[in-house]
C-alpha cells in the first residue's frame, strides 16, 4: 500500500473516533448543565476543543446555545465537529479504491446531515440533545460498515491502528480534564456526580456498574479507566490493540522503521501498566496523563515519519 493512502485512511478513522468522543463529551456537558443550571461553564471543553482567545472564552462560557453552535457547527473553528466530518470524508473520497462503498456512503451521509438545516435548527433552538443524538447514530452506523464491510487487510489496520491511538489519547485528554477540574469532589465523597459523567463520558457507565456491582468510590474509576482489559475505552486495551496490529506490520515494514516504533509502543504500554497512580494524590495522576499523552503523540509523530513519509 502507498504511504500517502496509508496515511489517508488512518487519519480518516482518527477524525471519526474524535468525532465520535467529542459528540459524547458536549452531550455529558449539556445534560450536566440542565442539572445545574447556574453557575455552569463550559470552560473545559471549549479549552479541548477550539481555539478561542481568553476573552472569546470568557464571554461565551455561559452560553450554552453559543457554544454549542461554536463546537458543532462553526465552520471557522477547525476542531469542530462539522470540520472533522468534513475532513474524514475528504480522506474518504482519496481514498475511495480502498475502503468499501458502505463506508464512504456512510461518510458521505454523515456529511450531508451536518449540513442539513433540521439538524442546525435542533441544535439551536430545538432539543440539541436529539440532534447530538441524530449525529452520534451516524457515527455508529459508520463503525458497523467499517466492521460488517472491510477486508481485514493491511487497509483496515491502519484504519484500526489510527482509531486506537485517537481514542487512547481521548481517554487520555478526558480523564485528565474531568479530574483537574473537579479533583475535590472526585476523591471526597462515594456516589459523586463527577465520577458518573465521567463514565459516561467514555461510554464506560454500565460496564462499570456490572463490573463493581454498583460500587461508586475514586480508585476504582481510576483503574477501570486505565487498567480494565474488557473496557474498550481503556488505556491499557487501546494499546495492547494497538500493539497486536502494530505486530502485524512487521512483514511489510523496514526492519529499522518497525523495531522504532516497536519500541515506543511497548515503552508506552509498560508505562500505562506498571502506574501505581492514586485518586488521593491529583498531582502525580496529572503528571502520570501528561507523561502518557506525550508519548501517545511521539508514537503519533513516529507514524507519520517512519510509514507515512512525513517529515
Amino acid at each position: 500500500m502507498l504511504s500517502r493512502v496509508a496515511d489517508t485512511i488512518y487519519w480518516l478513522a482518527r477524525y471519526m473516533e474524535r468525532t465520535q468522543a467529542m459528540l459524547q463529551v458536549i452531550r455529558i456537558y449539556y445534560q450536566a448543565s440542565q442539572d445545574s443550571l447556574q453557575d455552569f461553564s463550559w470552560r473545559p471543553v471549549l479549552y479541548s476543543y477550539g481555539h478561542l482567545t481568553p476573552e472569546e472564552l470568557a464571554a461565551t462560557e455561559g452560553d450554552t446555545v453559543r457554544v454549542l453552535e461554536h463546537l458543532i457547527l462553526d465552520r471557522h473553528n477547525d476542531a469542530s465537529v462539522y470540520n472533522n466530518v468534513l475532513q474524514a470524508r475528504e480522506n474518504a473520497r482519496s481514498a475511495q479504491d480502498h475502503i468499501t462503498r458502505d463506508v464512504w456512503q456512510c461518510l458521505n451521509d454523515y456529511y450531508h446531515a451536518i449540513r442539513s438545516e433540521e439538524i442546525a435548527q435542533q441544535i439551536r433552538q430545538g432539543d440539541p440533545m436529539s440532534g447530538i443524538d441524530a449525529l452520534m447514530r451516524h457515527g455508529l452506523v459508520f463503525t458497523g460498515a467499517v466492521q460488517n464491510t472491510m477486508p481485514r487487510d493491511e487497509g483496515y489496520g491502519y484504519l484500526t491502528m489510527g482509531r486506537l491511538l485517537e481514542r487512547a489519547l481521548q481517554t487520555t485528554d478526558i480523564l485528565r480534564i474531568r479530574w483537574a477540574n473537579n479533583a475535590d469532589s472526585m476523591t471526597s465523597g462515594l456516589d459523586a456526580p463527577e465520577l458518573r459523567y465521567l463514565l459516561h463520558s467514555l461510554f464506560g457507565h454500565e460496564l462499570y456498574l456490572k463490573t463493581y456491582r454498583g460500587n461508586f468510590n475514586p480508585d476504582s474509576v481510576l483503574q477501570f479507566v486505565l487498567h480494565n482489559s474488557h473496557f474498550a475505552h481503556s488505556l491499557s486495551s487501546c494499546l495492547s490493540r494497538l500493539s497486536w496490529y502494530f505486530e502485524r506490520l512487521r512483514a511489510d515494514s523496514l526492519p529499522e522503521s518497525y523495531e522504532r516504533l516497536e519500541f515506543m509502543v511497548g515503552r508506552l504500554a509498560n508505562h500505562v501498566k506498571y502506574s501505581t497512580v492514586s485518586a488521593a494524590e491529583p498531582e502525580q495522576l496529572n503528571e502520570f496523563l501528561l507523561e502518557t499523552r506525550q508519548q501517545l503523540l511521539d508514537v503519533a509523530v513516529a507514524f507519520g515519519k517512519y510509514y507515512f513519509g512525513r517529515s
